[in-house]
């Protein structure tokens, strides 16, 4: 059996570290902030507070995805070394990312007929990403299989819940995640929604809370409620330049719970376009995230 490599996009917003470690190839999505293209490889062409700043000032971002091109780029150079790919994809309901990564896969498989690529749409993104390539990797680690370490994936995606609050709702609207009208009157009224992904991975509203302290306490709420085995399972938050929230965030949830780990990061400036400075995000594994969509109230 051919070794095989798990790799994964620029969406992940693991930290640097992790994904050189580990030698993870990724694609990198792009964004134009004041003007200029940069690439988006784990805030070291574009800091992460230089991108924040400039939102903070008024910049509008604006985020590209890798071409086919650019994947049968990658997935040549592996497939050359005679490895198969286990790619772990950002959620096509938030991007097209995983369109352009399946023409490419049809490119590869037409040109090499012994060729394997495997694409698992997480329908997550940031760390919520970042936890089922961490889980990936242990796997893999562990000895197992490209085929049981893809149908754990995609048995269990749906499994990782992911929640979320923006400091300003502007960003949402532009990106098409909320109606004018509900930014306008949220932000008239203070209200911030507490967001979540559904099966299709795209963001909708399950819960509002009257101002951000509130906010913050109804995630740690969530967490605690929701995850499952927590003494197993890995709680991560990222975060749009509040690290200080984020941290408010990890003691509430320690002060009640014993989890495995909690990892914080920056949420990167693809992702960060469309959550804005201050955006909070909270990713954990759970039962099927479509149960607590109704409930929440």
């Amino acid at each position: 059996m051919k070794e095989y490599i798990i790799m994964t996009d620029s969406c992940c917003d693991l930290p640097s570290e992790y994904i050189e470690n580990n030698h993870i190839p990724y694609i990198p999505l792009t964004c134009n902030v004041e003007g200029k293209e940069y690439t988006d490889n784990f805030g070291q062409s574009l800091p992460y507070k230089q991108f924040y700043e400039a939102m903070i000032k008024g910049e509008i971002p604006k985020t590209s995805q890798p071409s086919p091109e650019a994947y049968y780029k990658v997935f040549k150079e592996l497939i050359d070394k005679d490895k198969d790919i286990l790619y772990v994809c950002v959620s096509s309901g938030l991007s097209g990312t995983y369109n352009s990564a399946n023409i490419a896969k049809n490119m590869i498989l037409d040109e090499f007929g012994n060729a394997r690529i495997e694409i698992v749409d997480v329908l997550t993104a940031s760390l919520g990403q970042g936890i089922m390539i961490m889980k990936a990797m242990d796997m893999k680690k562990n000895g197992l299989t490209i085929d049981e370490v893809t149908s754990y994936l995609e048995e269990n995606k749906l499994n990782l819940n992911s929640y979320m609050v923006v400091n300003d709702l502007i960003h949402l609207k532009r990106g098409g995640r909320i109606s004018t009208a509900a930014a306008l009157i949220g932000t008239v009224l203070n209200i911030k929604p507490i967001l979540t992904l559904n099966d299709e991975g795209r963001v909708i509203t399950v819960r509002k809370a009257k101002g951000r302290k509130v906010a913050i306490r109804k995630l740690a709420e969530i967490v605690i409620e929701r995850i499952k085995n927590p003494e197993e399972e890995i709680v991560a938050i990222s975060h749009g330049d509040s690290d200080l929230d984020a941290e408010k965030l990890r003691e509430r949830i320690l002060k009640e719970i014993k989890v495995k780990d909690i990892i914080i990061n920056y949420v990167g400036p693809v992702v960060g376009t469309y959550g804005g400075p201050g955006s909070l995000n909270v990713f954990f594994m759970s039962d099927h995230r479509q149960n607590h969509i109704i409930d929440i109230n």
